[in-house]
């Protein structure tokens, strides 16, 4: 199963993400790959992520035949405030030459000529969107529009400022990744957006912003009818509300496993009843 973008690119329905993984990121991203991946997410920010080790990872796995055009690969921008001191561009730069030089150091580090997905990690401020913002995003659509990039998108946002990129940008992203919480409607005021503007929500921390769901006694049930365990029907869920979720387990067994989720069948009063759990 695949979703699409509005600009009909086809996207897999669930990306294994690599933050924190540190060392053992392109152990870990091989696996993940062998274990049947094709999407992986990272960005060019060494606080939380080891982009160049996803890089390693694809060297090897291309060895082994799997090609290039195989994989979605998406990366990501981060401002100055979210880098530490080692950030891969001048910080002294204007803002468009920071986005060009991060942009072709992940080049750089993945071995490719062009991403699937490029993303601004996060807007500058809680609230609209500001100068910065636009100098960014603007010096984002040139790789789109160059065909460097396949789609934009944008982490860690809100529907207000989520609905001003779309009505202003002169490309409007693709992609929406955002931290996921149940008590927030599963982040529904954004998932709506997306859903109006065939955008694809990628939610994140499924399971770790959610603890409380997932001990939740109807969940468990349905997990023990199923004969699965409370995270594939996270998992399961989320997609069949729409959206494309990401895993960051380091457990061969949970990858495979989470990639089975798509085969666990859910009523539609079932999912109703998880979107309401926390609320």
């Amino acid at each position: 199963m695949a979703l699409t973008t509005y600009n009909q690119i086809a996207v897999p329905s669930f990306m294994y993400g690599t933050a924190w993984k540190k060392d053992a990121t392109a152990r870990l991203v091989e696996l993940a790959v062998q274990s049947g991946f094709t999407a992986i997410d990272t960005a060019n920010q060494l606080i939380h992520y080891q982009e160049a080790l996803v890089g390693e990872a694809l060297v090897a796995l291309a060895a082994k035949g799997v090609k290039r055009e195989s994989l979605f690969l998406q990366t990501k921008f981060t401002s100055a405030d979210g880098q530490d001191q080692r950030t891969p561009y001048d910080r002294g730069a204007d803002l468009t030459t920071q986005v060009k030089q991060s942009f072709d150091s992940s080049l750089q580090h993945l071995h490719t000529d062009y991403l699937d997905s490029y993303v601004l990690h996060a807007p500058f401020s809680r609230r609209g969107l500001g100068d910065d913002d636009w100098e960014v995003w603007a010096a984002m659509e040139e790789f789109y529009k160059a065909g460097k990039t396949k789609m934009l998108g944008v982490s860690n946002i809100s529907a207000a400022q989520l609905a001003l990129l779309c009505q202003q940008a002169q490309v409007k992203p693709m992609m929406v990744q955002n931290r996921c919480y149940a008590v927030m409607a599963w982040d529904q005021e954004v998932r709506d957006i997306c859903r109006q503007q065939g955008i694809i929500y990628q939610g994140f921390s499924l399971l770790t912003a959610n603890r409380d769901v997932v001990a939740a006694p109807e969940l468990r049930a349905i997990a023990a009818r199923e004969g699965v365990g409370p995270a594939q029907v996270i998992f399961r869920f989320a997609q069949l509300i729409g959206m494309l979720p990401l895993t960051g387990t380091t457990n061969a067994k949970h990858m495979a496993e989470d990639l089975a989720s798509e085969r666990i069948t859910l009523s539609a009063a079932e999912v109703a009843s998880i979107e309401s759990l926390a609320l």
